[in-house]
Formats: structure tokens, C-alpha cells, sequence
């Protein structure tokens, strides 16, 4: 055999082996967004993305912080008189000068019509003034980690320096979707405010299996924008496209690669035993580590997640059942892609005296695991 085609049957045979062994996971759908993600929630992982950090406009998706901030600097019972000023342009929930409604009523404004009226009135009310609010909507971002995030106004019309990525606008959708009252909002078809019926713009609620919440967006300079999460089987997700004229159908189609490629794997179970720890000076030798929560990743055919326990060897006592003593790292083809906190199984008392005489580490290590 020639040492041509034996370069050839040596390459189509190595070819071969990694094709067995790689994960087999089908091709994403194609999407018409300038910048699109799909992540899972509670993870965070992104399972699908293309120009994710692009910083673009991004319309009235910016309600969703804007909802996340009032949720957090007011209460739904709080009374709001409508100024004149809080009346602007573009979607509106047909707020009129001198009305007062409770926040909870303008949370429903704001998120399902889109009113911008109600982002503004919103802002006034809780920041006294819409820049301290929007302060709050910046200072919000940065401790979500959206560094790729800036905020102008409280409605998300076009404005200089008004921005986000898809990838920083599907870790605000996570956060806000753990919110019930947030969630309640967003999932809902129809809500009445006094005399006025609001229909939410968000189509995906009645047409996707699944869509529990979102948000929409237009501006010239945004184009469309849109914001869904939707849940099966005990998994969720997160859609976010900008600039998408085809938006409905790409999150639909999102949806589906999402749920078929993926499924959703516990790969720390919450009472896991996952180490020993030393405990020098106390009453027993050592203390059990358990694992204190579940952490769950989605993950394709073939994926098969690993695990690396961080911990000290020995700490000081005394020790108190429930201390954060280490950490189980979850690692994914080596890179590290979540957690969960091991603490202390029971409490270790210093040692009043000495061990007995003749009493070995081994002897107390035995009795320590009764």
C-alpha cells in the first residue's frame, strides 16, 4: 500500500474515532436577528448564540429592569397621581393627567401595552426624579454582571448611549423570571385597569408551548426586539433577538432546538456526602461536607459533566452544622460552569481535654464515621 493511501485510511479512520465520541448534538435553527441568544435560566449556560455582546438599541425590552427596579424600590400597593409630564410618546397605556392608580396597575401597563407613559410615571414615582431611577436601572445591571449594558430613560426609546447585548438582556430575563410577581405580570393574556382592558403585545403566550413571559420592542433604530421564556418538563429558558424582523417564528424555532437537543441533568443532588474535613482541635476528628443545594445543567448526547470538590483539609474548631466550608464545582470539557456551597453536617465543639491515651487518629476517624 502506498504511503499516500495510507495517510488517507489512517485519517479516515481517525475521523471515524472522534465522530463516535464527540457529542452528537443537530445544527441550531438559522435566525433573520442581528444578535440573538438562547440560554438555559437557571444555569445560565448558552446553548445557541451569534453576536450575543454586540451592544445594540434595544427599545422597550428595557421595561423589563425597569419593572425589576420598581418591584424592588416600591410596593404594588403604593398610590401614583399621573403628572403631566410622565404623558410621552410612542406605546401608551392612555394614562390621563391627574389619575391615581396603584403600582401594581402600572406594572400591568408597563409591561403588557408597552405603555411608556406608565415607565415614566413609574420612574417619577419611585426615584422622585426618572435620573435617579434610571441610576438605579444602571446600578441594577452592574450587579447582574451586564457589562454590556447602559441605561438612559426608564422606557427604552431611542436615545445616544441607551444600549445592551443579547447575551446581558437573557441574564436580566433569568433574574426578573425568579420574581412571582414578575412572572405573574408577564404571563399574563389580559388585565383591567379600572375601565381600560390591556392586552399583552407578547404573541408566543398563546402560540409556543411552554412561553410563560416576555417582552416586545420597536423603534426605528431598534427594529423589533423581543424578550420569551418558556418552560418544559422541568427546564427552562431564555430567547432574546434584536433587530429581528422575523422574531416570532425565530423564538419558536429556538424553542424547539432547545428542548430536543437538550435535557436537564441534576449534576449535584442537595444531601450529597462529598467530602471529609479535619477538624483540628475538637470533639470529633472530622466533619462530613454535604452538598446544600441541587445544581442542574442542560446538556446534549454524549455531554457528561465533571466534578471538582474544593475544600480545606482540616479547619479549627468549633464548627456549626450548616457553615460554608468548600465548594463542589461543576466543570463541563474543563471549564468550570457552576456550583454548589458544601456545608457542615453537624456541629464540632472544641475538645474540653487531650484525646485518651493510646487513642489513635485512626480509632477517632473510625468512630466519626458511626
Amino acid at each position: 500500500m502506498s504511503r499516500v493511501l495510507r495517510s488517507f485510511f489512517a485519517s479516515a479512520l481517525t475521523l471515524c474515532v472522534l465522530t463516535s465520541i464527540l457529542p452528537c448534538r443537530a445544527a441550531g435553527p438559522e435566525t433573520s436577528a442581528a444578535a440573538f441568544v438562547l440560554m438555559e435560566a437557571d444555569s445560565g449556560r448558552v446553548l445557541l448564540a451569534r453576536n450575543e455582546t454586540e451592544e445594540l438599541p434595544i427599545a422597550s425590552t428595557t421595561k423589563i429592569m425597569t419593572a425589576v427596579v420598581a418591584l424592588e424600590h416600591s410596593r404594588l400597593s403604593d398610590s401614583v397621581t399621573v403628572k403631566r409630564e410622565d404623558l410621552r410618546e410612542g406605546s401608551s397605556m392612555y394614562l390621563a393627567e391627574g389619575e391615581t392608580l396603584t403600582m401594581e396597575a402600572l406594572l400591568y401597563g408597563l409591561m403588557l401595552p408597552s405603555g411608556n407613559d406608565a415607565a415614566e410615571c413609574i420612574a417619577s414615582c419611585c426615584g422622585g426624579a426618572p435620573g435617579r431611577f434610571v441610576s438605579w436601572m444602571n446600578e441594577k445591571a452592574a450587579a447582574l454582571g451586564m457589562t454590556h449594558t447602559a441605561y438612559v430613560n426608564a422606557s427604552g426609546l431611542d436615545a445616544e448611549g441607551h444600549y445592551s447585548c443579547a447575551l446581558d438582556m437573557a441574564r436580566l430575563m433569568a433574574y426578573a423570571m425568579r420574581d412571582p410577581t414578575f412572572a405573574q405580570i408577564v404571563s399574563s393574556r389580559t388585565a383591567s385597569v379600572g375601565a381600560r382592558t390591556m392586552a399583552n403585545h407578547n404573541k408566543l403566550l398563546g402560540s409556543v408551548g411552554g412561553c410563560i413571559g416576555g417582552k416586545t420592542g420597536y423603534t426605528g433604530a431598534a427594529g423589533r426586539t423581543l424578550v420569551t421564556c418558556a418552560e418544559r418538563d422541568g427546564m427552562r429558558l431564555v430567547a432574546v433577538t434584536l433587530h429581528d424582523g422575523n422574531d416570532w417564528q425565530d423564538h419558536a424555532a429556538l424553542y424547539d432546538y432547545g428542548f430536543s437537543a437538550f435535557r436537564n441533568e441534576r449534576a449535584v443532588r442537595r444531601g450529597d456526602l462529598c467530602a471529609l474535613c479535619a477538624v483540628r482541635g475538637g470533639e470529633a476528628v472530622c466533619v462530613r461536607l454535604y452538598a446544600a443545594e441541587d445544581f442542574r445543567l442542560p446538556l446534549a448526547d454524549g455531554e457528561t459533566p465533571a466534578l471538582r470538590i474544593e475544600a480545606p483539609s482540616a479547619v479549627r474548631a468549633p464548627v456549626r452544622a450548616g457553615d460554608v466550608l468548600g465548594r463542589a464545582v461543576v466543570l463541563l470539557d474543563g471549564e468550570e460552569v457552576g456550583d454548589a456551597a458544601l456545608i457542615a453536617g453537624q456541629s464540632v465543639g472544641a475538645a474540653a481535654s487531650a484525646p485518651a491515651k493510646g487513642e489513635s487518629l485512626f480509632d477517632r476517624l473510625r468512630a466519626a464515621l458511626r
